[in-house]
């Protein structure tokens, strides 16, 4: 597979995401939180990193207020201001104050006071823009997330796992040797593990 046809589906589901009804997407995000709050990484973690959607993205903002209401502490991807290619976790509330990145993306305004290591996250919810059974993410081609995950493959923590509308799997992704799969992906309806077993528990 060549990286045109890596293009070719970023195209293509970027297309399909922004084509959703309001409606469909207010009910996917709060079909979204029912499926998260029962996962059981999450009854068990203090620090959660998940992200503001963007162009289309399956919005996890409901699950969002209510891990406030659960205080469990949330954290939002900044893009690293020296780092070129590198995320921090800053942490976010419903007082942090926001701005806008060089992509159009709304982040928190950088305060060190904020920022989480990675290390200390329990879990990273990362958006995506198609997966596969095998629990493989295709991005925005950036590789933002495959280069925060890649220092942590085969740790306990912290736990990635892929938030995606259900339309947006494939049967297979063309893969390159720096990406790294999830180990789970939630959708709306269900749990997908890496190794292809879907669960509804």
């Amino acid at each position: 597979m060549t990286m045109t046809t890596r293009k070719q589906i970023r195209t293509s589901m970027r297309s399909m995401r922004r084509s959703l009804p309001p409606a469909f997407l207010s009910q996917a995000s709060l079909s979204l939180k029912q499926q998260l709050i029962a996962l059981p990484e999450l009854r068990c973690a203090n620090k959660v990193a998940l992200y503001l959607a963007n162009d289309g993205e399956l919005d996890p903002y409901a699950t969002i207020r209510w891990l406030w209401e659960a205080g469990i502490q949330t954290f939002i991807p900044v893009l690293h201001p020296f780092a070129k290619g590198q995320l921090l976790f800053l942490r976010f509330t419903e007082d942090t104050e926001l701005v806008t990145n060089r992509y159009g993306i709304a982040q928190p305004k950088l305060d060190i006071r904020d920022i989480c290591p990675v290390a200390q996250l329990d879990i990273i919810f990362t958006p995506l823009v198609a997966f596969d059974h095998q629990g493989q993410r295709l991005g925005m081609g950036g590789g933002y997330y495959d280069r925060t995950l890649a220092p942590f493959t085969g740790c306990l923590n912290p736990i990635a796992i892929g938030l995606a509308y259900d339309e947006q799997q494939l049967t297979s992704l063309p893969t390159e040797a720096w990406d790294i799969p999830l180990s789970k992906i939630v959708t709306p309806t269900r749990v997908l593990h890496g190794k292809n077993h879907d669960v509804n528990d």
